[in-house]
């Protein structure tokens, strides 16, 4: 064992989660290869290095012999903008709140940045009109769609930057050595269309949850991973998330995926973050709840306005029955959304 790093939390108690020095070295090789670093690149990192996403950055560009320039000052955003123009950056990586902020509450729009040669997002899924927004900004630039967890040492799949309109979500196939699957509860491989588990087999597979047997025996079997997330494949084999496991609401016997409506929201201007989950409701089971937060105070957007937008767009049933207005979402140290605090 060369590590213990532990889960984000976002949808329950983070697990140590114990990783060899064969795991480090094989993913990083891997996220080497796909990305093409040289000792020539320097990335500009807003996350920490206890976060499997921020080790890997530290790893792979320690391999190569490249450079981090680090910004521990993401509460003045701007400044992250401005960073990778003062120090030349040839690359930038952040979680999904990480780019909503800065497309949100930054002049990133506005802002040449001739030096950058890719970024990449991982940490979650990013909402489509978020993805469609970088690709307009940063032309010429390379963005890695990318898809991991810390039970496999950080990195599982990406989607390469060619097929990212083709594509638009996807979080593409397994990395080079990792055989990515979507399962049914059966175990079979799922149909185009279907839904099942996404499930991982490759020398990047944690040891196991530290001091936690009954959870490691959960999701290691017979040598696979199963990473308690949603999916559907297309045609190609290109995979798409559709929601963990633990954020499926079910409203009157249907299953909900939050992202969905959390996307539509997402599509008012003045929305900056939006979190879905679903509430006790004695008829229905579970109702929808919206959580938003708006680059300010200064216009007219409240329950009516988000309440009408979404009535053009989405069934009835997937329609948030209670929206409530925060300051800010909470989030770990990472910028990842804490679900589990939201519930509460």
């Amino acid at each position: 064992m060369a590590v213990i790093l532990f889960t984000s939390g976002s949808t329950g108690k983070p697990k140590g989660v114990m990783l060899t020095h064969y795991n480090l070295i094989y993913n990083t090789n891997s996220i080497l290869e796909y990305l093409k670093l040289t000792k020539g690149d320097r990335v500009e990192t807003v996350l920490p290095f206890y976060y499997c996403y921020g080790t890997s950055i530290l790893h792979t560009h320690f391999r190569v012999g490249g450079s981090l320039v680090i910004n521990n000052k993401f509460m003045f955003p701007q400044t992250v903008v401005e960073d990778i123009n003062k120090y030349n950056c040839t690359g930038f990586s952040g979680v999904p709140s990480t780019y909503q902020i800065l497309l949100r509450m930054t002049n990133l729009k506005d802002t040449k940045l001739p030096t950058l040669r890719y970024i990449t997002q991982a940490g979650g899924k990013l909402p489509e009109i978020f993805i469609k927004q970088l690709i307009d900004i940063l032309k010429g630039v390379d963005i890695f769609i990318m898809y991991g967890q810390t039970e496999a040492t950080a990195r599982l799949s990406y989607l390469p930057p060619n097929l990212i309109n083709e594509k638009m979500n996807s979080i593409g196939r397994g990395i080079k050595g990792t055989e990515l699957q979507v399962l049914s509860s059966e175990g079979n491989k799922v149909k185009v269309g279907e839904t099942g588990e996404v499930v991982a087999q490759g020398d990047n597979i944690m040891k196991g949850y530290f001091n936690d047997k009954q959870s490691t025996n959960k999701v290691l079997r017979k040598g696979c991973l199963y990473t308690g997330d949603v999916a559907k494949v297309d045609d190609e084999g290109y995979i798409y998330i559709v929601a963990r496991e633990k954020n499926i609401i079910k409203s009157g016997g249907i299953r909900i995926s939050p992202k969905e409506i959390e996307n539509v929201i997402l599509q008012i201007p003045e929305v900056v973050e939006c979190a879905i989950i679903g509430v006790l409701d004695d008829i229905l089971g579970e109702a929808v709840k919206a959580f938003v937060v708006l680059i300010d105070n200064k216009h007219s957007i409240d329950f009516k306005y988000i309440l009408d937008f979404c009535k053009k767009q989405l069934p009835s049933y997937k329609i948030p029955r209670y929206i409530e207005f925060l300051s800010t979402l909470p989030k770990n140290s990472s910028g990842k959304i804490l679900m589990t605090k939201i519930k509460q």
